[in-house]
């Protein structure tokens, strides 16, 4: 009886030992544990740290470098387009504060903004199609012929170009009244409003692409419609220079459709006209057109440098 209730009690003894080194070994682990996780977060914390100082840092750095290109950029661009001309044209979603910064400094540089052209989403929507075909087949300029193949855009590209702008300076700053028909039939059917002279006939062309990449469907259609109307443009001209914020150079972005398409070699683009340093790249990038050079400038996906290199000198615009 006494050797049965001994090992009855050194059972006990034991599954309480056991107990016992389970609950003070949890207890040590938690402790251990939790120990850890505040060594972790503790590093967390001071890494978030050290990542918002820098992105301070470099919010501050290029604040610095866009105040030092707005003061010193109008003296940069001085007289490089001197006796040029130029129309702005605002596709849909672009910035207004972009184009207006834009139209300022191509004074500075010695161009004349004959005036902007904007368009409208109507141009763009789908059931329009096939009376953008048709408004463009009945305002033909007389003489010009539609390559095989060229789809609505591409044709009223042409013909809108043809009232825009020219290589021959003899038209250069001179309205016209094939022009004029032009651009009321346009503007007759909401697909563009206009502001200054814009049929003076330019000699250059500055697009301004949508801010925000188009993302519903058919987004890629109108990109390829705002294509067409920047290569009519430079077809009819003597250069063309897309411009637009980085977010252009996003996925379904126009820079990035015009820089993955078969025009990227004759159409210039850069992809930060929205800061000053990027204003500037575009009137050198205008500079270079004028002498048949063309590139894609910025940061975003398929440039080649945020600007021309070398950088075109002062009085060669060819």
């Amino acid at each position: 009886m006494i050797d049965f209730r001994y090992h009855l009690v050194s059972i006990v003894a034991i599954f309480l030992a056991l107990a016992l080194g389970i609950i003070l070994g949890s207890t040590t682990l938690s402790q251990s544990v939790t120990a850890g996780l505040r060594r972790q977060a503790q590093s967390v914390a001071q890494t978030n740290e050290q990542l918002k100082r820098q992105q301070r840092q470099l919010e501050s750095q290029l604040k610095g470098e866009d105040q030092f290109a707005e003061a010193l950029g109008p003296q940069f661009v001085a007289e490089r387009l001197k006796g040029q001309s130029v129309v702005l044209v605002e596709t849909p979603g672009a910035s207004n504060d972009s184009i207006e910064k834009v139209g300022e400094l191509l004074k500075t540089a010695g161009a004349t903004v004959t005036g902007r052209v904007t368009v409208q989403k109507k141009f763009l929507d789908d059931d329009q199609r096939a009376t953008v075909d048709e408004l463009a087949t009945q305002l033909r300029p007389n003489g010009m012929n539609f390559p095989a193949g060229a789809g609505p855009y591409d044709k009223a590209a042409a013909v809108l170009a043809s009232a825009l702008v020219t290589r021959d300076a003899a038209r250069a700053g001179r309205e016209d009244a094939a022009g004029g028909t032009i651009l009321n039939g346009f503007r007759e059917m909401s697909y563009l409003t206009t502001s200054g002279k814009p049929g003076s006939h330019a000699t250059l062309a500055v697009v301004i692409a949508p801010s925000v990449p188009y993302a519903t469907e058919g987004g890629d259609e109108d990109n390829k419609a705002l294509i067409s109307v920047a290569t009519g443009l430079d077809a009819a001209g003597r250069g063309a220079v897309v411009g637009g914020p980085a977010t252009a150079a996003q996925e379904g972005g126009l820079i990035t459709a015009l820089r993955d398409s078969d025009v990227e070699k004759s159409i210039s683009s850069t992809d930060a006209v929205d800061t000053a340093s990027g204003q500037v790249v575009t009137v050198l990038a205008l500079q270079n057109e004028l002498a048949g050079k063309s590139g894609q400038y910025g940061t975003g996906s398929g440039a080649s440098g945020y600007l021309p290199t070398p950088v075109p000198a002062v009085g060669k615009n060819g």
